[in-house]
């Protein structure tokens, strides 16, 4: 069974390279990781696929997706999408269809957004002015300290960090950083956050993946494990194109630290009330 699959994946290399051309990458022949670079008009895409002893017989092969348009609940819905596939097509090579179905999404959404952008224009006036009348009651941004970059194997990851103590503070924060370009389109942007708000002795709490599926729950348990409480904490990830496996989850989880431990969120013996230094 070993070496039919591998024959079968031996086949299914070379018709994606004959199909794909230089679009079709191998990563490592050792580990049998390759990638398509997938590109509609002006939105790309990237699958990175690693193919296991026992594909396509009895397993799917381990994927990774970087695509920075794709965020939150459109990227769970797409990988819905990929996991019909196998499920559907068992025991076949279906790489060629994972690659055709992210690419016919891609048309999807981008037609969609086109349409989206249309009905925004008949309302931007009025929105304008709503803007204009609410921008007395907005909330403060707190102020956000960004740390060190922490790179491997060209993924690069940043941390933000800024004290919050509501949900509009924490609202403010989001929307502050994502007026740097740089990181909005960044692959990833996984938070957590935790603060007690005034008046109350409960923590409120809450993450977010962004993509990376289980980052911002382990963002928060670092948070929990150090009783972190009172702040937010963003981790940017640019993903350079080389699957870092569980490595990536070390890096996040550094560099959340790191920031925590620089802007004095880790309480030591000497000093459990340490707030706020500044990272330069």
């Amino acid at each position: 069974m070993a070496e039919n699959n591998l024959g079968r994946q031996v086949d299914e290399i070379e018709a994606l390279s004959s199909i794909y051309g230089t679009d079709f990458h191998t990563e490592s022949s050792e580990h049998r990781c390759y990638s398509v670079d997938i590109t509609e008009g002006e939105w790309m895409s990237l699958l990175q696929v690693t193919m296991p002893p026992d594909y396509p017989g009895e397993s799917p092969p381990i994927y990774m997706l970087s695509a920075p348009w794709l965020k939150g609940l459109k990227r769970q819905e797409l990988c819905g999408y990929l996991e019909d596939i196998y499920l559907e097509n068992a025991g076949e090579s279906i790489v060629y269809m994972w690659v055709e179905r992210i690419r016919e999404f891609m048309v999807e959404q981008s037609q969609l957004s086109e349409q989206e952008a249309e009905e925004q224009q008949v309302t931007t006036d009025l929105a304008s002015v709503k803007l204009e009348q609410d921008t007395e009651d907005l909330t403060p941004c707190p102020d956000i300290f960004s740390g060190e970059i922490i790179s491997d194997r060209k993924s690069h990851f940043q941390p933000h960090l800024a004290g919050v103590k509501s949900q509009a503070e924490v609202r403010q924060v989001l929307r502050k950083l994502y007026e740097n370009k740089k990181i909005a389109n960044a692959t990833h942007n996984m938070y957590a956050y935790r603060f007690t708000p005034e008046g109350s002795t409960n923590v409120n709490q809450n993450c977010e993946d962004d993509g990376e599926i289980h980052a911002g729950g382990r963002l928060l348990h670092l948070l929990q494990i150090l009783d972190a409480k009172d702040v937010l904490v963003v981790v940017t990830r640019w993903y350079g194109g080389i699957h870092l496996g569980p490595d990536r989850f070390k890096h996040i989880n550094n560099s959340a630290r790191q920031i925590l431990d620089s802007c004095g969120y880790i309480s030591t013996h000497s000093d459990k009330n340490k707030k706020n230094k500044k990272v330069k």
